[in-house]
């Protein structure tokens, strides 16, 4: 049911982008900087600037058809709670999937890197979805339904993966408030793993930009591809930087995996942290050459990103009190 009486359910607009998250906003900021006005589909019909709000509840295939009616491209940025990934996540999926398919849609779909599991060396393309992970098993499984339905010829699909992501609005990634928060006001940023080891990390602007690109380029579509990403640092390295823009010092405080345990025991989503650790306690790299090839290689500076990412966090800090 549309929550929102005054609101039309229907998308009646070439492109529809599923969540208002960070990755949704992010596309449909890239959608309106080429002169689209993007219906932005979520539950409670939220409101992201340049777009229209439809409130839908996707899960429901029969809802989803209606909200993507007349769309072109739906992109697919949705996600149910972390800790809920197994039991949600491929309905979801599967509901948005149909619902492309009724509309004759092409479907960009947001994914991560969980599926390949555990990999020596840099992350490109073509190796194995072998993941042991609970949800890196999730996730090469329903990358597979959508590879097997675009081989099928019964839906046009591509997607992109991402690492984990910065920038303005991001909260729950590894380093989201949680991690800019703190350094910008000279405090410890909690991490986990290694922070002496090189991990690759993705501006959100980027990773939207890219499902965007790749919604333009057929070439594309049929496969799954690595956005673009500034040259790697370690995460050390990343908060040293931030700290500098900021004016305060990068003081860290790694998270041990007894803490999380411990954490996750009243939070949820902190215990599903533990079985990614892998990617923090190793050096975790990822190769977008591919993608670059196709649609080009428009990675943001990482001092500029920062930059932005600093600046979005100072505005967003509570003010002061006073006693």
């Amino acid at each position: 049911m549309n929550p929102n009486p005054n609101q039309n359910p229907s998308a009646a607009t070439t492109h529809v982008v599923v969540g208002a998250g960070p990755v949704g906003r992010a596309v449909a900021a890239a959608l309106v900087d080429r002169g689209i006005e993007p219906a932005v589909v979520t539950r409670s019909g939220a409101a992201v600037p340049g777009a229209r709000a439809v409130a839908a509840d996707v899960r429901d295939a029969a809802v989803a058809a209606t909200a993507f009616a007349g769309a072109e491209v739906v992109f697919q940025c949705a996600q149910p709670p972390y800790h809920r990934w197994p039991q949600e996540f491929p309905g979801l999926q599967a509901s948005v999937l149909e619902a492309a398919v009724s509309a004759g849609a092409l479907l960009v779909v947001a994914e991560n890197l969980y599926g390949y599991g555990p990999h020596a060396g840099p992350l490109t393309e073509d190796l194995p979805l072998a993941a042991t992970t609970r949800k890196g098993r999730v996730r090469a499984r329903m990358w597979q339904e959508l590879a097997d339905a675009h081989r099928a010829g019964r839906a046009r699909v591509v997607a992109g993966r991402a690492s984990d992501f910065f920038g303005p609005g991001v909260q729950g990634s590894a380093v989201g408030e949680r991690f800019f928060g703190p350094l910008v006001r000279g405090r410890r940023a909690d991490v986990a793993g290694d922070p002496d080891r090189l991990h690759t990390y993705t501006y959100v602007p980027d990773f939207g930009e890219a499902l965007v690109r790749l919604s333009e380029a057929p070439a594309a579509w049929g496969r799954a591809w690595h956005v673009p990403n500034a040259p790697t640092v370690t995460t050390r390295a990343l908060a040293e930087q931030a700290a500098a823009i900021a004016g305060t010092e990068a003081r860290l405080r790694v998270a041990a995996r007894w803490q999380l345990r411990l954490l996750g025991l009243v939070a949820p989503p902190v215990r599903e942290t533990v079985e990614m650790l892998y990617e923090f306690e190793e050096d975790f790299v990822v190769d977008h050459s591919a993608y670059g090839e196709v649609c080009g290689d428009h990675a943001t500076p990482l001092d500029e990103s920062l930059a932005a990412t600093v600046a979005a966090t100072h505005r967003d800090a509570p003010a002061p009190t006073t006693a």
